[in-house]
This record gives structure tokens, sequence and C-alpha cells, in this order.
């Protein structure tokens, strides 16, 4: 069942705009809790109050991605857990705040199978790996540029020594 009353809302941008992730405790009978990154809302929707639809009470089944914990903050911005301001989702320190125990080390991004009410919005996940192929390839062009310089200077060095 999902505690709808300890979820934290993370500052998000995506292809829908700005807003928040909503980071809900899910707790098995055994006690044991995982984050669900239930989606997206747009900030007009932060209050729980206007997406009171969404917030569904009794057993629940969550598919998507698991995924690491985001510790330190964002880029240049950390997370403010005293003053409940969040930029990456960190799981230990969100457990900490909002008092939950025996929580897994990782969070899992909900699918987006849709949720009551319309909102909060699953599934947007982005996947990308860094594509650094011109890097690299300038970097070893570069490299095997200045090889070929040294291998020219010390032989050119090595002739002036025999004569």
């Amino acid at each position: 069942r999902f505690l709808h009353d300890k979820e934290t809302l993370v500052q998000a941008v995506t292809d829908a705009g700005g807003g928040f992730w909503v980071m809900t405790p899910l707790v098995d009978d055994r006690g044991f809790t995982v984050l669900i990154n239930r989606g997206f809302v747009p900030a007009g929707r932060r209050d729980p109050a206007v997406r009171a639809d969404g917030q569904v009470d009794g057993p629940q089944s969550v598919t998507g991605l698991l995924r690491i914990t985001e510790p330190k903050g964002g880029f240049l911005r950390a997370n403010d857990p005293a003053g409940d301001r969040w930029r990456s989702r960190d799981v230990a320190a969100i457990a900490a705040r909002r008092g939950l125990t025996t929580v897994a080390p990782y969070f899992i991004d909900a699918d987006a199978s849709p949720n009551p009410g319309g909102w909060p919005r699953g599934g947007l996940t982005v996947i990308r790996f860094a594509n650094s192929h011109l890097v690299y390839a300038l970097t070893w062009f570069g490299m095997a540029l200045l090889t070929l310089v040294g291998l020219w200077l010390f032989l050119r060095d090595g002739r002036r020594n025999r004569s």
C-alpha cells in the first residue's frame, strides 16, 4: 500500500514541462519499503488535494524501472531536506526526512499505466547514454598526431647528433 501522507515532490523538467516527480513510499506486509516515482505532476497539481483521484488506498501493484538513488542533489543545486526542497531523488535522505525504516537503496520509476484522475503521469523516464564519439575521435586523432610529431622530432634530433 502507498503511504500518501509521506510523499515527496522532487523538482523535474520533462517533455511535459516543469513540475515535480511524485515519490511515494510503497510498503509491503512485512514492513519493507521502496520509494516509487509515481510520475510527473505540473506545478499546478503539486497539492495532493488537487489530484485526490490518484491517491488510491489499498493493495497496489507497480510496474516500472528500477533506478539507483541520486544522492547529493542536482546540477549546482543541493537538496534541502530541512526545507523539504528536493532536486534529486536521494532515497536515503528522503527516507530519513519522512521517518521511513527498512527502505530499499533504490527507487522505481512507474511505467505509463494511467493513474486514476490522470495524475501523476508515469512513463516519462528518459534513458540516454552519452554520445561522445566525436570527442573520442578527436582525442585519439590528436594523440596520434602528437605521437607522429614526437617521432619526427626524435628522428630529426637523432640525425643532428650523428653529424
